[in-house]
């Protein structure tokens, strides 16, 4: 398969259904073993379950059994299970952990004809958003390799930008599938909390971490997402609430769908470009129907420090005991990020979560009130470049606005919606009101029938994107 052929069997969902699965399969493993060398997108790679995954698929589409995901190519985060392979959460302590079972999320996928391809990349324990790695090396941007991805699902996104799969299964606790989908210029959902089962997945934190879909297009997220979807009895955080169709009526549109834009905060102190971008964005979704609505939404910088705050708490319950009798089998920068949690005291966690809960109350009343979606920026810097960029720093810079869905437990994406000044890709992010995702993505399936930022590949410096 040539370049443009697989290109076109990421972009076009109708060409890619007249592939077989093992023939769509052999061509992403061939372009993984000719791409991976340049940037490290994958911790580990499955070629033998890949092609047995879409061996399976293709007899059970034989037999006229409906897959929703057809042998699509997807890479898992290396803290998501994957039955027989290594999950290693990017760390010494878990270098050879081999689970049982898939994770939840992973079961789904490979029920409805998804195909394994690899364990991506992410920051160790899944808590930064650099992607560098004392174990497992730098996954690089494929926009350009002396960049970041993000993170900490940056593997995923740079597997994505690289075209070395059609899907990818990120988690997301302040932002880890949103930011390396901005940095990368794909697509990213972070589900409702609970809503997508965490079962299996390698927490940060109880209190926000979900499982999240990536594409290129948002149509594609949509597929993933309706797969993965639905309450799991054995997941603790799981939340019983039905969960509305996200595929059919994603064509519909969004005429007079009222989009607030909040300018105090989310707009302020952005790189040059970004602001014009995502300015551009809600004007094309205005072309499209959407009504724009100017909003206060007092409190974000709060919302973004309460988030912050309780991540930390969560993380050190989690790895006290890891910390303090084995410390030096961390990487320096997450043992110092995780040492952040014992200045937080109990009371003050008490007090944090009661204001989280008033959050979470006046960004229902604003869905309730004036808007159905909010639209920002993903991010207020594009990928920064790896020499310098200090994770602690950096994690806390480009999640300034992506924290408050997280700490509101509401659904939020992230778009490819043009590049900054410097050439790299920039991402809008839509939230709405919690099991909105089906509107969130209409929204976004609207808007990228509009444009094409999401089919823009990477320069000549990553093979076979001409």
């Amino acid at each position: 398969m040539t370049p443009d052929e697989l290109r076109t069997a990421i972009d076009d969902p109708e060409a890619r259904a007249e592939l077989s699965a093992v023939e769509l399969t052999e061509a992403f493993l061939e372009r993984i073993e000719e791409v991976q060398p340049v940037i490290n997108a994958f911790i580990t790679t499955t070629p033998e379950i890949a092609l047995e995954d879409a061996r399976r698929a293709d007899e059970r589409r034989a037999t006229g059994e409906d897959l929703p995901l057809a042998g699509m190519p997807i890479a898992v985060k290396d803290n998501i299970d994957v039955a027989g392979v290594r999950t290693t959460v990017a760390s010494k302590f878990f270098a050879d952990f081999v689970p049982d079972e898939d994770a939840e999320t992973v079961r789904r996928v490979r029920a409805a004809g998804g195909v394994v391809v690899g364990k991506a990349f992410l920051h160790e324990f899944v808590f930064g958003a650099t992607c560098t790695n004392p174990f497992y090396g730098q996954c690089r941007n494929p926009w350009d390799v002396e960049r970041i991805p993000g993170g900490s699902s940056g593997g995923s996104g740079a597997a994505l930008a690289a075209d070395l799969c059609v899907g990818a299964l990120g988690s997301d606790t302040g932002g880890s599938v949103r930011i390396p989908a901005h940095l990368n210029g794909v697509s990213a959902l972070r589900p409702t909390f609970g809503g997508v089962s965490s079962r299996g997945a390698f927490p940060i934190c109880w209190s926000f971490d979900t499982v999240g879909p990536m594409a290129r297009s948002i149509a594609d997220v949509a597929q993933l997402y309706a797969v993965m979807a639905g309450y799991d009895l054995e997941d603790p955080r799981a939340v019983d609430h039905p969960v509305a169709d996200a595929i059919s009526g994603l064509d519909a549109g969004i005429e007079g769908v009222r989009i607030g834009i909040p300018e105090e905060f989310f707009f302020e102190d952005l790189e040059p470009g970004i602001g014009e971008c995502v300015r551009a964005a809600a004007a094309q979704l205005a072309d499209l129907g959407a009504e724009l609505v100017d909003i206060v939404l007092p409190g974000g910088a709060d919302a973004t420090d309460i988030c912050s705050r309780l991540i930390r708490a969560d993380a050190l319950a989690l790895h006290r005991e890891r910390l303090e009798s084995r410390r030096e089998d961390f990487g320096a920068d997450i043992a110092e990020r995780l040492t952040t949690g014992y200045d937080i005291q109990g009371w003050e966690v008490a007090e944090l979560v009661q204001r989280m809960y008033e959050w979470r109350r006046r960004m229902r009343r604003l869905f309730r009130d004036e808007v159905d979606l909010v639209l920002t920026p993903t991010a207020v810097a594009t990928a920064p470049p790896i020499e310098g960029a200090e994770m602690i720093a950096t994690t806390a810079k480009l999640t300034r606005f992506t924290y408050p869905w997280s700490l509101a437990h509401m659904p939020a994406v992230s778009l490819p919606c043009g590049f900054a000044e410097n050439g790299m890709p920039v991402g809008v992010q839509l939230g709405a009101d919690q099991w909105q995702e089906p509107l969130l993505l209409r929204a976004g399936v609207a808007y990228q029938g509009a444009t094409d930022f999401h089919r823009r590949r990477p320069p000549a410096l990553v093979p076979a994107a001409s």
